[in-house]
């Protein structure tokens, strides 16, 4: 009576070991034919975290690179032209607080509160561009995950979005919608 136990125990044991084995899964999209990769999107999103634009790169999207570099770019000029405006009136504001005069002829024509207005929309306008370039970083790494998400979806003719039109001849009136339709 032990040794059955010990038998079963020794069977099952050793099929719930081997059972533990890992094994690659790999999906295939049998109307595609490729393989699909769950860590794709992921890869594409660090490869833009990296670099921006090395995910659109690793989508095979080369047409929005420059779509990329010029949002980030364009935002990262207008940073740069307003921190040198700002940094101009701040240091005329100063050396007008020192007792020094103005280099500039029109720095000399305005008043101590209209320098300390342009200070305040330069760093304004300076702390927005900052605020754009992260948002366009970020909206570059989205943009890289989803598009190696969606490059990887399904879609077959069985799948249809067909616009309907009917019309009723008991009130005279067309009815116009929308139908997803899906064959079997």
């Amino acid at each position: 009576m032990q040794y059955q136990f010990i038998l079963l125990f020794l069977f099952f044991g050793l099929t719930s070991i081997f059972a533990q084995e890992k094994k690659q899964v790999v999906l295939t999209d049998k109307l595609k034919s490729e393989e699909i990769d769950p860590l794709r999107p992921a890869k594409a999103a660090f490869y833009s975290a990296i670099f921006p634009g090395l995910g659109q790169i690793y989508n095979k999207k080369y047409w929005k690179l420059p779509l990329v570099y010029g949002a980030i770019g364009v935002s990262a000029y207008f940073y740069i032209d307003t921190q040198k405006n700002y940094t101009i009136y701040r240091n005329e504001y100063k050396s007008r607080l020192a007792g020094n005069t103005s280099s500039s002829e029109f720095l000399a024509s305005l008043s101590d509160s209209q320098l300390i207005s342009a200070q305040k929309q330069f760093q304004r306008n300076r702390d927005l561009s900052a605020l754009f370039i992260v948002g366009f970083y970020v909206l570059n790494i989205i943009d890289a995950n989803i598009d190696a998400a969606l490059s990887q979806f399904n879609v077959s003719d069985k799948l249809a979005f067909k616009s309907v039109m009917n019309f009723r001849n008991e009130n005279l009136k067309s009815d116009f919608g929308f139908a997803c339709i899906y064959s079997f």
